[in-house]
């Protein structure tokens, strides 16, 4: 088995609903397993990847569903991201009429030691766990010490303005990140957040200026997603659905592009180098299409690669 991609970040519940009633019709909440990393560490290993997490939550009653679940997909914990003395974090996710999600968190954020394990092609991070401090240092920190590291890492800056009301200062951050990240995913309403007034194509230019950064994509809910490197771009389109809610489609959006990566060989030493115009198309593609199944489905429930196949072929 190869060795496992690293995602490093919050691992947590959420807890749905929706305003008024909730969308499962019996009137109440239901907690669910959440947190943006972990939600993309499911994803790999639903798709094939062999994925290690690093994180941190209890040994509570929220702390072993999280446990059950990440475990219960193949997803490997790294030491220390189930530690007795911490409580469990959560997120409570409002549905509205359209079932799109907002979130309220009662989240800490301390990851325990990180560290690259031998032929790791790629990390990826990103959300809350890039702005919360203690633990933001810390991932910063790991990142630049990758400079001149074989492997090829991602970023999702997955913003939350309740946790960072403010986007300059947020937009700061993610700026420091994406130029220690070889490919940097955002979504419209994270553009519309951080860079308000500015087109997605120059946000991707903004970010492309950074010499590591090799590819930006940038989702647009039902209107699919753009794919820009220097030399190309690539528009998807997203397949009509019927949505029951959208937590989790952006985490399985980037399990997706990651795994599409890993399987064209282009992760690792490679940082992406040998990306063709196909291939970009290909693999946005695809993260398109891994977001749409889980759409269709209640929270973040991503697909595996058989289900995938199953629903839109080879």
């Amino acid at each position: 088995m190869s060795a496992p991609v690293l995602v490093v970040g919050e691992a947590l519940v959420d807890i749905v609903g929706s305003a008024g009633r909730t969308r499962n019709g019996n009137g109440k909440t239901k907690a669910t397993p959440g947190g943006s990393p972990a939600n993309v560490a499911v994803g790999l290993a639903r798709l094939g990847v062999p994925t290690e997490l690093v994180t941190r939550f209890g040994t509570d009653a929220y702390g072993d569903q999280l446990g059950a679940h990440l475990f219960g997909n193949g997803v490997q914990l790294a030491p220390g991201s189930v530690d007795p003395g911490f409580r469990t974090s959560t997120a409570t996710a409002t549905l509205d009429a359209a079932g799109v999600a907002s979130y309220q968190f009662d989240i800490t954020w301390e990851p325990p030691a990180l560290s690259l394990s031998r032929g790791c092609p790629a990390i990826h991070t990103g959300s809350i766990a890039t702005v919360l401090e203690p633990g933001a240092a810390a991932i910063h920190a790991f990142l630049k010490s990758m400079a001149d590291q074989p492997v090829t890492v991602t970023l999702d800056p997955n913003a939350r303005p309740t946790i960072t009301p403010d986007p300059v200062s947020t937009w700061a951050a993610v700026r420091e990140l994406a130029a220690l990240s070889d490919l940097v995913k955002l979504s419209d309403e994270d553009c519309e957040f951080l860079r308000p007034g500015l087109s997605v194509d120059e946000i991707a230019t903004e970010l492309l200026s950074a010499d590591r950064t090799q590819c930006v994509v940038i989702t647009r809910g039902g209107d699919g997603a753009i794919g820009v490197t220097r030399e190309a771009r690539v528009e998807v389109t997203a397949p009509r659905i019927q949505v029951i809610d959208t937590v989790g489609a952006g985490d399985s959006f980037m399990a997706a592009l990651i795994a599409g990566l890993h399987a064209r060989g282009l992760l690792g030493a490679k940082r992406l180098d040998g990306l063709t115009d196909a291939d970009l198309r290909d693999v946005v593609d695809y993260a398109v299409k891994a977001a749409a199944i889980t759409c269709t489905r209640h929270g973040a429930d991503p697909p595996t690669a058989d289900e995938h196949t199953a629903t839109w072929g080879a």
